[in-house]
């Protein structure tokens, strides 16, 4: 006889089902609230009285197949982290572990870890950009800086899961805007730069979509831009693709529905709170009206 497989194998397998959009910055104060985004990509509204520091330019990963974790950021910079269960619960914050900084971000590699990549220490000049990771482990415990640092030190940059157990860096600012990505492996080894594809630009979004590939989304190139790139499950970045939904910069991103994804809030002069669905072939569709505080800044991951 064949063995009996339980209805939600298929979607457990494919990734998260459920996402969550903590803290950010409505251009007058540090946000302490979160948004569910349910598996049908529907946004929830605000949950007031957020565990943890408030805080803006910080990242987001999910771990442990079913879990996430938010990290870094300013004020300060800091270091600390906060992490989420799988029921969407975030927890008071964990005493840093790595350098301290913002503008970093983050994603999963290895199905259950994850690593926190580049950002900036405040520190005026070249040196304040950096390339320093910090990997996350399958329970949640992030590890000092890796001693070897690869790809152009930056800050403004995205990052996204890709071919199921990697994961890609892409974009961001070293001075001036940049389109530059770092391939990471289902180790959590960084590659040096791969030559930009697309516009330059920093705080986009990025996310996971169709089991095993990702997207680059929106972002800065000088104005707030609605410029997409996709990203093949061999990490193949393509070129831009322009003109859906409202041009924003700083918004949040995240896995849902365990194949698909969702961008939400930004800063499209002033701050929104619009989103818009991308389907499991990536397709993104129009703007869905706002639920929640606008603001931008904001980190997303799934989890469940």
């Amino acid at each position: 006889m064949f063995p009996i497989i339980p209805a939600n194998s298929a979607a457990e397998e494919a990734g998260n089902q459920e996402g969550i959009v903590c803290y950010g910055h409505d251009g007058s104060s540090y946000l302490s609230i979160s948004n569910l985004v349910s598996d049908a990509g529907v946004v929830a509204s605000d949950t007031a009285g957020l565990a943890g520091t408030t805080r803006v330019n910080l990242a987001a990963t999910e771990y442990g197949g079913d879990k996430g974790i938010f990290g870094f950021g300013e004020p300060g910079p800091t270091a600390v982290t906060n992490l989420v269960s799988n029921a969407g619960v975030v927890a008071s914050d964990t005493v840093g572990v790595g350098t301290a900084r913002w503008g970093l971000s983050a994603c999963s590699y290895g199905e259950d870890k994850g690593i926190f990549g580049f950002g900036h220490t405040s520190v005026e000049g070249p040196s304040g950009f950096k390339s320093t990771t910090n990997l996350v482990s399958n329970t949640g415990v992030v590890a000092s800086d890796q001693a070897a640092t690869t790809g152009t030190g930056r800050y403004g940059s995205s990052a996204c899961e890709y071919g199921e157990d990697k994961g890609i860096f892409g974009f961001g600012n070293s001075g001036s805007r940049v389109s530059v990505t770092n391939l990471v492996s289902n180790t959590g080894v960084v590659a040096s730069d791969t030559a930009g594809v697309g516009t330059a630009r920093q705080a986009s979004a990025a996310c996971s979509y169709g089991e095993d590939k990702g997207i680059f989304i929106f972002g800065n190139d000088g104005s707030p831009c609605d410029i997409t790139n996709l990203v093949s499950n061999a990490g193949v970045v393509a070129s831009d693709v322009t003109g859906v939904g409202t041009a924003r910069k700083a918004p949040a991103a995240t896995q849902y529905g365990g194949d698909k994804g969702i961008v939400v809030f930004g800063n499209a002069l002033p701050n929104t709170n619009i989103s818009n669905l991308i389907s499991n072939t990536g397709v993104v569709s129009s703007d869905v009206a706002g639920i929640g505080t606008a603001r931008y800044s904001a980190p997303a991951c799934s989890f469940n």
